[in-house]
């Protein structure tokens, strides 16, 4: 039974053009046997989209289409070789072909001319993608995963469409708005908030305190949230403390949607395949497993910056750039027939790092603030970019004369692609001598991803990318660790150089296996240069532990700690100063303000000094209370 919408859109189309017309989450998708409609519809189809305000497409239908075979030399007659295409990805199930090509521009030509042809000569919808400098097994798998399950997605995605636009399920007598704080009340990690209105259940995150063995997980035994009637997830960022636990769900029954930019989608897949390894590694049941992290993807509808999307009938979201780490974004949610619009910012920075552009400050309309509050404290503000070089300037060069290593613990996403373009602009500057910077962990996969997003970089890295010889995470001296056989070559035999190792706060990961290694030697320097959780060994260490144990199976051993201890602030939160800056800048500013996701002092005094400073009122809610909004 077709929904009262695609009856409205069918209306003002000549009848028997349509073969079938299908949602594809929010988006309309119709599919015509007419080839003529097809290509000369003469703009009736953009007259409809002005006219109902919704995203509608004219596709092919797949009996259109020629053979993949034949389709794929066409393309590759059609397009200049200058393009250089590389793989052709058909997903027969929409009428699309992704082709990626190392000059996207020169493929789809001028005003589009080349895709023209190609959509005349083989009726396939072309989408042409960069390819990545760096390989990413983890992009190909996704890929190639979601072509195998073509039948499924679109399935799905008619199904999540049938909810948005004629799906309302429940009896509504008042209008109210609530906040359930799941985890990130008053601390830093496993964030999770659910978000109510008497029709929908919308998740904001689903993280892991990675720092904590006894409040790891956010309370999703809440009586609020049944996960039975969830409607969708949406996740800021792909770091584990957002987004850890979204497998988890699918693991107890959750088939619904999961909404995150591209960049985020492939990153927290990756983090999350490597929970489940490091689990099984240090002898645990994993949490969840390979195959609930596959029904994640399935499931993941990616939006792109400023892209509108409805979620549920009264629930519409808009993601901005957050500045926190690749495709980190802040959600925009517009509540109701213009009934409400909160800001869930995740985790933002706000002043422009080697890598991103800083966090959005322009919105439509805002009622409700939910920020994040790390560096949120009277005394934390981090140092400039300049200083930061100039001290990892000193200490490299420091270790480099006493023929030491620089360990750099860090996060495999954000952080480390930072260091690697702090380390690589002083070597190419002349400021550091030129030695090698080994990249151990998946920060080297992590920065394959950076290479395939360009466009949610900053200007001055995009060209950077753009240009193969100026590319700085091609740089010569840049090199993978790939095996615990080569580490062990670089530990004993190597000299001096740097160490880029995840984890970050040194809670497992191979910076912890070069620790071991290397910390009794007085030569060596470790430079912490990412948050330490509480009760971290990082943490620990940066407090002054010279003494540390590590558990060898029956057995303790005893580290005694003897390379230097630095700290370097190359953070992806807003400090103190960005966070005031931020509200000052925000546009429209919002009457109210929840602090979250830092410590409680810190939650405390940033929503101390926002009431005073902007006259708003604030708040800093704990883990399990609920907040009505409205």
């Amino acid at each position: 039974m077709p929904s009262e919408i695609i009856k409205e859109i069918l209306k003002d189309i000549p009848e028997g053009k349509i073969s079938e017309a299908v949602f594809e989450g929010a988006n309309i998708v119709l599919y015509t046997k007419d080839k003529k409609f097809l290509l000369e519809n003469d703009g009736l189809i953009k007259s409809i989209v002005n006219k109902i305000k919704k995203r509608i497409e004219l596709r092919p239908d797949p009996e259109l289409c020629i053979d993949e075979e034949e389709a794929e030399k066409k393309i590759r007659e059609l397009i200049p070789e200058e393009a250089g295409i590389d793989k052709v990805f058909f997903d027969p199930q929409r009428s699309v072909v992704i082709i990626e090509a190392e000059k996207p521009g020169m493929a789809i030509g001028k005003q589009g001319e080349n895709l023209h042809k190609l959509k005349k000569e083989t009726f396939w919808v072309p989408n042409v993608q960069r390819t990545p400098l760096i390989r990413s097994p983890i992009i190909d798998n996704i890929r190639t995963f979601l072509y195998q399950n073509s039948d499924y997605r679109r399935k799905f995605l008619h199904k999540t469409g049938q909810r948005i636009y004629n799906g309302w399920l429940r009896q509504k007598k008042h209008e109210w708005i609530r906040v359930s704080y799941l985890g990130g009340g008053r601390q830093v990690g496993r964030s999770c908030l659910l978000l109510q209105t008497p029709e929908s259940r919308v998740l904001l995150d689903c993280g892991i305190d990675v720092s904590s063995t006894d409040e790891a997980y956010p309370f999703l035994e809440a009586p609020e949230l049944d996960i039975n009637e969830l409607d969708a997830i949406i996740v800021s960022h792909a770091h584990v403390d957002h987004s850890g636990l979204v497998p988890y769900l699918f693991k107890y029954g959750y088939r619904g949607p999961v909404y995150c930019t591209p960049p985020t989608r492939d990153i927290m897949s990756l983090l999350q395949l490597d929970i489940v390894k490091i689990q099984h590694s240090e002898g645990k049941e994993p949490l969840y497993g390979v195959e609930e992290v596959k029904e994640m993807v399935k499931h993941t509808i990616p939006l792109n910056y400023e892209e509108v999307t409805d979620v549920t009938p009264d629930v519409r979201i808009t993601m901005y750039n957050a500045g926190h780490t690749l495709g980190s974004a802040m959600v925009h949610i517009h509540i109701g027939n213009g009934l409400h619009n909160m800001l869930y910012t995740g985790d933002i920075k706000f002043a422009k790092t080697r890598l991103l552009a800083p966090a959005s400050t322009q919105f439509p309309r805002l009622e409700t603030m939910l920020i994040e509050s790390t560096y949120g404290g009277r005394d934390n503000i981090t140092e400039t970019v300049k200083t930061q070089d100039k001290v990892l300037q000193d200490i490299v060069e420091t270790t480099i004369k006493r023929g030491g290593k620089v360990l750099m613990p860090t996060l495999g996403t954000g952080r480390g692609q930072e260091i690697i373009m702090l380390v690589e602009d002083l070597i190419r500057n002349g400021r550091i001598p030129e030695i090698p910077v080994y990249i151990d962990g998946m920060v080297w996969d992590i920065t394959a991803i950076h290479t395939a997003y360009p466009e949610y970089m900053n200007n001055s890295v995009r060209q950077q990318i753009f240009h193969r010889d100026n590319n700085p995470f091609l740089n010569k001296n840049i090199k993978q660790v790939g095996s615990a056989k080569e580490r062990k070559q670089i530990i004993e035999e190597g000299g001096p150089c740097i160490l880029l190792a995840t984890s970050g706060m040194l809670v497992g990961g191979p910076s912890v296996e070069y620790l071991k290694a290397l910390g009794e030697d007085k030569r060596h320097s470790i430079v912490f240069s990412c948050y330490q959780g509480e009760g971290t060994l990082g943490r620990r260490i940066q407090r002054g532990d010279k003494e540390i144990v590590f558990r060898n199976g029956q057995k303790d051993e005893v580290l005694n700690l003897k390379m230097e201890v630095h700290k370097i602030e190359i953070s992806g939160h807003a400090d103190r100063r960005e966070l005031m800056n931020f509200m000052q800048r925000l546009s429209p500013r919002p009457k109210r303000i929840l602090v979250n996701h830092g410590e409680s002092n810190r939650c405390l005094d940033l929503a101390s000094s926002y009431h005073k400073q902007f006259r708003v009122e604030t708040e800093a809610p704990r883990n399990l209370e609920v907040v009505r909004i409205r």
